[in-house]
C-alpha cells in the first residue's frame, strides 16, 4: 500500500549554474510523481518536497548523486495522504525557482559559503549538546530565528522572539539594539530544520554576538530525539497541508486564540485576500469576522 512522506532539506554550497540545477531538480521531480517548493541559489538548495515513499528514496538517491549534495541531511516525515494518482495531499503544485537567497534576509551579499558550508555561522549543537550548554551556562538564551506567528504555537522554554513578521525583518531588529545585551552570552539559535539558522547565526556573528550557537538540524531533529520530554514546547508550524505537527501525545498547547482565547495549535491566513498574515484562530471562531481579519484589515471588505 502506498505511503506518503515528506522530505525537509538544505545544503549551502557554491552552485556554479543554478539554473542548471533548477532543471534538473524540476525534471527529477516531475519524473517521480513529486510535488513541492524548491528554492536555488548561487549559495545552495532548500525544498520541501513530498509524495509517495518509493518516489522519495528515489530522489533522495539521485539528488546526492550529485558531489555538492552528498552529505545533504534529508529529515523525513509522515504525510496527510496521496491522491489518486499518488502525488502529496500537502502540496497542490511543484514550484522549483532559483532566487538571490534560498532564505531571504535580505542580504545576499553578506553571505559566505564554500564547500563546507556557511562561513562564519554558529557552532552547531547536537540536540545532546544543547542539554549540555544549558546544564553548563545558566545564563544562555534561546533565540528563535522563525517569524513571531510560528513562535506563538510552540517554542522552547524561556525563548527571546523577535518581532519579526518575514525573515527580512531580522536585520533590522538585531541592528535595533534591543538584544544588545546577549552579545556576551551564550545565544542558540533555532528553527524548524535549521536553514534559517545557518544565515541568522552569520549575521548576528557579524554585528557583535560573541558566542553564538545554532540548534544542528533545527526543532525537527530536537523533537524526534526528545519529543516532548525537553525543552521544547507546544506544536511545530510547517508549510504544507498539514500547518503544524507535534512530537507526540500531550503536548503544551501554547497558541491561544486571537477570537475567544481557547487554546489552539491552529493558524489560518488573515481573511483578506491581500493579506499573508497568519492568525492563530481556533476552528469554532472561523466566522467571527474580527477574529479571522489581522488588526490592519479588521472592519474592511
Amino acid at each position: 500500500m502506498p505511503v506518503a512522506k515528506i522530505l525537509l532539506y538544505y545544503v549551502f554550497t557554491p552552485l556554479p549554474d543554478p539554473e542548471a540545477i533548477r532543471l534538473w531538480q524540476r525534471e527529477l521531480c516531475e519524473s517521480l510523481g513529486l510535488r513541492g517548493r524548491i528554492l536555488i541559489s548561487r549559495d545552495g538548495i532548500n525544498g520541501t518536497v513530498g509524495g509517495d515513499l518509493d518516489a522519495c528514496k528515489r530522489y533522495v538517491r539521485r539528488t546526492k548523486s550529485y558531489a555538492p549534495f552528498r552529505d545533504v541531511d534529508m529529515k523525513w516525515s509522515a504525510g496527510s495522504g496521496l491522491d489518486d494518482d499518488g502525488a502529496s495531499l500537502d502540496f497542490p503544485r511543484l514550484s522549483v525557482r532559483v532566487r538571490d537567497e534560498i532564505v531571504s534576509f535580505g542580504a545576499p551579499g553578506e553571505l559566505r559559503v564554500d564547500e563546507h558550508g556557511v562561513v562564519g555561522g554558529g557552532e552547531h549543537l547536537t540536540p545532546e549538546q544543547l542539554h549540555e550548554l544549558v546544564a553548563a551556562e545558566p545564563d544562555v538564551a534561546f533565540f528563535d530565528g522563525r517569524n513571531r506567528i510560528e513562535a506563538e504555537i510552540g517554542r522552547f522554554a524561556g525563548a527571546i522572539v523577535p518581532d519579526t513578521s518575514t525573515t527580512h525583518d531580522f536585520v533590522a531588529e538585531l541592528e535595533s539594539g534591543a538584544y544588545d545585551e546577549l552579545k556576551q552570552r551564550p545565544v542558540v539559535t533555532y528553527c524548524t530544520g535549521g536553514v534559517r539558522c545557518e544565515v541568522l547565526s552569520a549575521l548576528m556573528r557579524e554585528r557583535g554576538f560573541e558566542r553564538v550557537y545554532q540548534l544542528d538540524g533545527g526543532i525537527v531533529r530536537y523533537g524526534e530525539r526528545f519529543g516532548n520530554d525537553g525543552l521544547w514546547q507546544g506544536a511545530l508550524t510547517v508549510f504544507d497541508a498539514r500547518e503544524h505537527v507535534t512530537f507526540g501525545p500531550g503536548e503544551a498547547m501554547l497558541g491561544r486564540c486571537r477570537g475567544c482565547g481557547a487554546p489552539t495549535h491552529r493558524l489560518r491566513n488573515c481573511d483578506d485576500p491581500a493579506c499573508r498574515e497568519r492568525l492563530v484562530v481556533c476552528e469554532a471562531c472561523d466566522d467571527d469576522a474580527a477574529a479571522i481579519r489581522c488588526a490592519d484589515h479588521v472592519g474592511t471588505a
